[in-house]
This record gives structure tokens, sequence and C-alpha cells, in this order.
């Protein structure tokens, strides 16, 4: 469905964050008990449980409550918007698990049971939000975005587990883009809105996600700085409708624009892990766990499914 970043869930996350240990490589600004402290066990879990359901309330109010329901159903959209919105699940569940673990580390629960605590969290949440969207009548259970749910999740476990930390990151990237075409642009505003904050969620033709790798984490020996990544990105363009560009109006009017290619784009950049750079401030700590949410704008590659190659002196 196309707003599943609008579903508050950057609201939740910057929300946690001023209850989260945040650390500078593994250096905690906040003291982490040796042992279990069963009132921060207590405190952690009241706070996660009125984050998520407050979240869930608001979002039931202010979204669902404006399209009719339904019984459960199921509804397979797979093939839909070249699989951004699936990035965007993936990105979401793994962005919330990562800092809900970060959030159970305060407890001094053993470090698995943080790690699986803290990762399951954000699947849960999705879970959640995709069962209310089976009994809408606009959309419908989707095992697509369950399925990017769980990856999510699972990128996020499987490297705490084996390493403790995030050597791999996912981050975001968004460019508003300006529509000239009168037929368009009134299309992009019906879909995406009209607002920066909007467009920069919503409008998948605008938005980049990328696999962004520590070097430094898998070459310890080595002499590269430890805050350098290399990022691999992933984005779509010239999506006007889910599964093609033909769409009728508010008018009854049908508008054809299947002649506009639909394109995936594949990007190589080189990138920032802000953690990994020393910091006594803490201040500056919580600034650099935010923007480690987002890609760093840097010289970059671009790879297109028409077999076009171009170079972006900078690109975000």
């Amino acid at each position: 469905m196309i707003p599943y970043l609008t579903k508050i869930y950057f609201f939740l996350l910057a929300a946690q964050l001023y209850l989260l240990p945040i650390q500078a490589q593994r250096q905690p600004v906040f003291n982490i008990p040796d042992t279990t402290v069963p009132s921060r066990i207590w405190l952690m879990g009241g706070v996660t449980a009125s984050l998520y359901g407050g979240a869930l309330l608001a979002l039931n109010d202010a979204w669902y409550r404006q399209y009719p329901r339904t019984g459960f159903h199921f509804f397979n959209d797979d093939g839909e918007w070249a699989q951004m919105d699936k990035m965007g699940h993936i990105y979401s569940a793994y962005m919330e698990g990562k800092m809900s673990r970060e959030l159970w580390r305060y407890t001094g629960l053993p470090r698995k049971q943080q790690i699986w605590i803290g990762g399951l969290s954000g699947f849960t949440y999705q879970s959640v939000i995709e069962v209310l969207d089976a009994y809408s009548s606009e959309w419908g259970f989707s095992w697509g975005d369950m399925t990017a749910n769980a990856a999510g999740a699972a990128l996020m476990i499987s490297q705490e587990l084996a390493w403790d930390e995030q050597r791999i990151q996912l981050k975001f990237s968004s460019f508003p883009q300006h529509y000239r075409d009168p037929v368009i642009k009134a299309r992009s505003n019906e879909l995406f809105g009209k607002s920066l904050p909007e467009r920069t969620l919503k409008d998948y033709n605008a938005q980049t996600y990328w696999l962004s790798i520590n070097l430094h984490s898998f070459a310890p020996d080595s002499h590269l700085p430890a805050w350098l990544n290399i990022a691999v990105g992933y984005g779509a363009d010239g999506m006007f409708k889910g599964d093609n560009n033909i769409w009728v109006d508010d008018n009854g009017v049908k508008h054809n624009y299947n002649d506009i290619p639909r394109i995936r784009q594949f990007y190589l950049a080189p990138d920032i892990d802000f953690t990994k750079i020393p910091t006594r401030r803490k201040g500056l700590k919580a600034l650099f766990v935010v923007l480690n949410m987002l890609k760093f704008p840097a010289p970059t590659l671009e790879v297109t499914s028409q077999g076009k190659l171009k170079g972006h002196l900078i690109y975000f």
C-alpha cells in the first residue's frame, strides 16, 4: 500500500531515540547494567507497549477510518510498484528492530534475549498493521509484505547474533520529483501528496533504499577509516499506478501513460557510518544515530534496467 511510511513509523522511532542507551562504537551513553534489572524491564515493557499501542490507535483513527471495512481477506500486490513498497517494509522492520534492540540493552537482560525481543518487535508491529490492512476494503493481507517484514527483522537479528553489531545497515534517501505534465502533476498530487514530507515518504519514484556495508568491520587490520562504508542502492521511476500507468481520474476520464517507461535503478556509492565517528558528546551521539538512518549524499554510479549507465556528482 502506498502510505506505509506515513504510518507513524518515523514518529515511533524518534520517540524511542530519547530513551535509548545510544552508542557510538558500542560505547553507551547511559550505564548498561551487568545483570538484569527487573524495574527496567517493566519500564521498557511499558514504554514499548505504550508507544506501539498509541501508534496503532492513532493510525487506525487517522488512516483506516477513511476507507470502508470488510471481512479478513488476502491481496497479492507482489508485482506492484517495482517492489519499492516491499523495500519499505524491509527497511521499517529492520529500523524498528534495530532501535528496539538498543532500547532493551538498558534492562540488562541477557544479550540474546535483548536481540530477539528487540528484533521481533519491528516484525510484530508490522504484522499488526498487515492485519489492519486485511480488514480494509482498499487493501488486504499481503504475504509479500509479511515476507518483507520478516526479511528486515532477520537482517537485524542475524548480524547482532553473529557480530554483536550492524556491519550491513539499511538506509533510506529521497529526492522530490517535479512533474511538468499537468495530468502527471495532478496524478502525483493525488497519489503522493503536495507537501515535501508527503512526497518524501510516499513517492516511490523519488526513493532509494540502500545496503550500506562497513568496510573496516570486515577488514579490521586494514588502514581503511572505521567510518567508511560502500553502499548499494535500489530505486525505480516512471510509476503512476501499481502495475501500469493507466488510470481513471475523479472526473471519469481515462489516462493512458504507458508510453512512460517504468524502470529499475541500481546504484553504487560511498557512504558514512556516523556511529563510527568517535565523540564523547551525548548530543552528537544521538544525532549520529538519526543520521545513520539516511544515506549520505555522495558521488554515485547508476545503472538502469534499460542498460543505461549514469554518473552523478552528488546523489541522495
